[in-house]
């Protein structure tokens, strides 16, 4: 309770400072002063900039329930849904020429990179209410637990809209300050977000195209190994296999260890291939999977196994939607 109540005055001593009060803050002018001196910033349009802004509780509030904290069971529901498979299906006939050339180009599927943008926005239907100015200066100065990324953050958002040449302002995005129908952060958008129709802009608010094909590059980038496996189904040995749930995202196992341990799956592993067994909650116990480097790949799109896992389970059921037909 003692740590509730200090939490809850941080909070309240953090919210009486917005707008112009905002600029009092030692945080804020170390902040000018990094991006006058980085990146030839102009102090004056920065703080002009963040006189504008407005902290929000709501944004602080909902970082700290994100949706990945709930067991496997409810966070599946939120995303296998029937709309959003047959939303999903419809999206990949309606841009099927970009999909297929960006699937040619990445080697990623076609279903993985419209289950990303079904997962992240209901295909840039749900795209965020919150003004990214103010979700990234919220979390970078009123939120010490991750203050330093997001001030990295808001550091790309400035740049980005400098280079853009947007009103910092003008844009909105998730509570994290995510953009677009992919939902990319300002950093990712500088490094992998890409003009796929060629049409001299770069635009992940309003253009699939420019969206599937930035997409398809980030895993692309990250090592998405195209014809490779995903995840499988696994069936464990009774007893302790506690040494076998690693701690992390990363494939610390090699098949050969996970197979001489008693675990069976049904797709063919090479014994050298380094992988990593999940364990996801259910209402009556748990359910076993085998991970492979392109699970893990989606994963640096979201840091999270429930995520990386409801993008295959609904990759699987666009697909089937998919080949239905309409």
């Amino acid at each position: 309770m003692k740590s509730r109540i200090t939490i809850a005055g941080c909070l309240l001593l953090a919210f009486s400072h917005a707008g112009a009060e905002l600029l009092q803050r030692a945080e804020v002018a170390t902040f000018i002063d990094e991006m006058v001196a980085e990146h030839d910033y102009d102090a004056t349009q920065l703080e002009d900039a963040l006189a504008g802004v407005q902290l929000s509780e709501k944004i602080i509030a909902a970082i700290t329930r994100p949706a990945e904290a709930l067991p496997w069971h409810r966070y599946r529901s939120i995303f296998l849904k029937p709309a959003r498979i047959k939303g999903g299906a419809t999206f990949w006939r309606q841009h099927q020429a970009q999909l297929e050339r960006a699937a040619q180009t990445y080697g990623v599927p076609i279903e993985i990179m419209v289950a990303v943008i079904g997962v992240e926005t209901k295909y840039g239907g749900n795209t965020g209410g919150f003004k990214v100015i103010n979700a990234l200066s919220t979390l970078a100065f009123d939120y010490p637990k991750r203050s330093r990324f997001f001030t990295s953050e808001l550091k790309h958002y400035f740049l980005l809209t400098r280079d853009q040449s947007l009103d910092p302002h003008q844009l909105t995005g998730s509570y994290a300050g995510a953009m677009g129908i992919p939902q990319f952060m300002p950093s990712s958008y500088r490094a992998y977000a890409v003009d796929f129709d060629g049409d001299g802009l770069t635009d992940i608010w309003d253009n699939p195209a420019d969206a599937i094909g930035s997409v398809g590059n980030y895993l692309g980038v990250h090592g998405w190994q195209a014809d490779a496996g995903i995840v499988s189904r696994a069936r464990v040995p009774e007893g302790d296999i506690s040494a076998l749930l690693t701690k992390g995202l990363e494939l610390q196992l090699r098949m050969e260890q996970v197979a001489a341990a008693g675990v069976a799956v049904d797709a063919e592993v090479d014994p050298a291939e380094q992988v990593k067994l999940l364990q996801l909650e259910n209402k009556d116990g748990f359910e076993y999977w085998l991970a492979c480097q392109n699970f893990y790949v989606i994963t640096r799109y979201n840091r999270s196994t429930l995520y990386a896992m409801a993008v295959y389970q609904l990759a699987q059921a666009i697909r089937a939607e998919y080949e239905a037909g309409p």
